[in-house]
């Protein structure tokens, strides 16, 4: 695995919870499943679609463990950032060791601001520390909610001097000129938080996308993947991401995919998260539901 690289469309999938707050494994399985079938090349499993920070170790661990007994491993990437360093390095050690393709890591988001060569240093640690089980690693650059970026000097510096474990980065913070940057440097995987972005990854150098939206219309990614010239899917693409950012995005994407599935646990998210309840927001995710259950 540790030359492993990963690319083209990945859906942030989302995780279901019952009422008690536990994690539906059938739901969650199935909504899996259908998104490979439907033309995603991988599942980002427990990043910030899935609600991984609000979810104990013991809770991460065996969502992790139930995805990889059924799922294939080689098509999941997971998350297994935290604040601290020993979690990190637990987490990161069991994706290795339950076959995941991928590490997707966020900074430790609690201090800030910290020196570049601080958070060398806690990434040196995390690749030192799983030597023997040597994943590959994806940094997660997420500024709005860690307020920590990682600077493009940092991501080549990283990749320098592990080469051999540090693949690329997920880069959700919208700024497609900063993606272009980190997509400059050699080696270095770029995945944008924008499907929209699969329009033009010879230009831009990017490895694909990975979204949360992409689970509500998988096919359409994976046509646009294909066939970057297509004007019509990428105005479909970009219409829906637009129509469903336009709401709080976790909640509305889980509304979503409880439509498709028409099992009402998808309604369910962990605080600080709320469930949509507002007519309006209700009448205009229903619209979308009722497009894409007719153009299927």
């Amino acid at each position: 695995m540790t030359a492993a690289k990963i690319g083209g469309v990945i859906a942030a999938v989302p995780t279901p919870f019952t009422d008690s707050g536990t994690v539906d494994t059938d739901a969650f399985l199935e909504h899996g499943r259908w998104c490979l079938a439907k033309g995603c090349d991988l599942l980002n499993v427990l990043g910030t679609t899935g609600e991984a920070n609000s979810l104990s170790f013991p809770q991460r661990s065996a969502l992790m463990a139930t995805a990889a007994a059924g799922l294939d491993g080689d098509r999941m990437m997971v998350g297994t950032g935290t604040p601290d360093l020993g979690t990190t390095i637990a987490l990161t050690r069991q994706a290795y060791e339950l076959g995941y393709a991928a590490a997707l890591i966020l900074p430790p988001y609690y201090y800030k601001p910290v020196p570049d060569e601080g958070l060398f240093a806690w990434f040196a640690k995390v690749i030192q520390e799983t030597v023997e089980t040597p994943i590959a690693v994806y940094l997660y650059n997420f500024p709005q909610l860690t307020g920590i970026e990682f600077s493009p000097t940092l991501a080549g510096k990283l990749i320098k001097k592990f080469h051999e474990r540090i693949r690329g980065a997920k880069d959700s913070s919208g700024n497609l000129d900063y993606a272009r940057q980190l997509a400059q440097i050699p080696g270095f995987a770029v995945f944008p938080s924008n499907e929209a972005a699969l329009a033009s990854p010879e230009k831009d150098n990017f490895a694909g996308c990975i979204s949360a939206t992409v689970n509500i219309d998988p096919q359409s990614s994976a046509r646009l993947w294909k066939n970057r010239s297509d004007p019509a899917t990428l105005d479909k693409v970009r219409h829906l991401r637009q129509a469903i950012t336009a709401h709080p995005l976790i909640p509305a994407v889980k509304y979503l995919v409880g439509k498709r599935t028409g099992n009402a646990v998808w309604d369910n998210v962990l605080p600080p998260h709320l469930t949509i309840t507002e007519a309006a927001r209700l009448d205009t995710l229903d619209a979308i539901a009722a497009e894409l259950a007719s153009a299927s």
